[in-house]
């Protein structure tokens, strides 16, 4: 068995005493720079680890984050993650990813799990079932644990977040279908409960008016995340309205569903209905029939989401400093909707 370096090997090299060893790893004011290079370009040499778990009881932190998002085989969350990761990870923080399946049972259990692994803070995007504000974000903040919201949030006093403008997203697709000549647009709206669907809705809704037409309360269903959904509420679409010529959907599977949907009817996209989706996976622009779509900045907004995390930790534990980000979203045209 390889014997772990200690830094009574390190000092022992360096004919210095432990403690300074010790105080130069953990950068302290006293020791020279000189002698704080020498040291950590030694402890490299040797191969030196520093004991996380001394670390963590002498600091009082774990140095581990806790994020939580409704899905991981989403590319939006996928690249919010990563974005955290490229922040926290040179911090020296290390990231503990749950995901919830859009089922508030679940994202309880994962707050307070994480609660027990004493994590640092906690990044998340709330469930689809989330409605109300559980005891677990109660339990967060009575123990002085940040909690940072990004893309789907809820308004809590002192809780920071970070979004998108969804209504402006919203707003901009669907004047870009009526600028088509499109005057029946379908609407795939999700759970209004949650602010940015809700947000999507208003968007589209204010849009037509603005537009000068006819707003229609019937040309708008609810619809999850889902390719299989996108179908089932597009069929339906057709059926109630045969002179839909439009669909702006607040996701792209179900964009991607209504897609599959139209074609198998026979009609042809973006001749016979245009459609637009809301997210930019990577999908959207790799299918042979491109889909127009509404970015997020997902990388963007989890390097934020971890910066304002690394800002309140820095701060005294009796300061909050809630933040408001709000990312103005881009609309990528492709051949989903582009008929003039």
């Amino acid at each position: 068995m390889v014997k772990k370096t200690t830094i009574y090997d390190i000092a022992k090299t360096l004919n210095i005493t432990a403690a300074t060893v010790s105080r130069a790893l953990n950068d302290n004011p006293k020791i020279s720079k000189k002698t704080k290079e020498l040291v950590f370009e030694t402890a490299n040499k040797m191969n030196y680890e520093q004991n996380k778990l001394a670390q963590a009881l002498k600091s009082g932190k774990s140095f581990n984050v806790g994020v939580i998002v409704p899905r991981i085989d989403s590319s939006f969350f996928s690249s919010v993650i990563r974005g955290i990761e490229e922040k926290l990870y040179p911090a020296g923080y290390h990231v503990i990813i749950c995901q919830t399946h859009d089922q508030e049972k679940l994202e309880i259990k994962n707050i307070n799990s994480l609660l027990n692994a004493q994590v640092d803070g906690v990044l998340m995007s709330i469930s689809n079932g989330n409605l109300k504000i559980n005891k677990s974000f109660d339990r967060l903040l009575s123990k002085n644990v940040p909690l940072i919201f990004f893309d789907r949030k809820k308004n809590i006093k002192n809780v920071s977040s970070i979004t998108i403008d969804d209504f402006k997203g919203a707003y901009e697709a669907t004047t870009h279908l009526i600028k088509q000549g499109c005057k029946r647009i379908g609407h795939l709206s999700n759970n209004r409960n949650l602010e940015i669907f809700k947000n999507r809705y208003l968007g589209y809704k204010q849009a037509i008016i603005d537009n000068g037409l006819d707003f229609d309360e019937n040309l708008v269903l609810e619809c999850f995340s889902d390719v299989q959904e996108g179908r089932k509420k597009v069929k339906m679409l057709l059926e109630t309205d045969p002179t839909l010529d439009a669909i702006f959907s607040s996701s792209d599977f179900s964009a991607l569903g209504a897609i599959q949907e139209i074609k198998s009817q026979g009609l042809r996209i973006p001749e016979d209905i245009c459609v637009v989706g809301f997210s930019n996976e990577p999908f959207t622009k790799f299918m042979e029939l491109s889909i127009t779509s509404v970015d997020q900045s997902p990388l963007e907004m989890g390097r934020i989401a971890a910066q304002i995390f690394l800002e309140e930790v820095s701060n005294d534990v009796n300061i909050k400093s809630e933040k408001h980000v709000v990312l103005s979203p881009e609309l990528i045209l492709r051949k989903s909707s582009q008929k003039l």
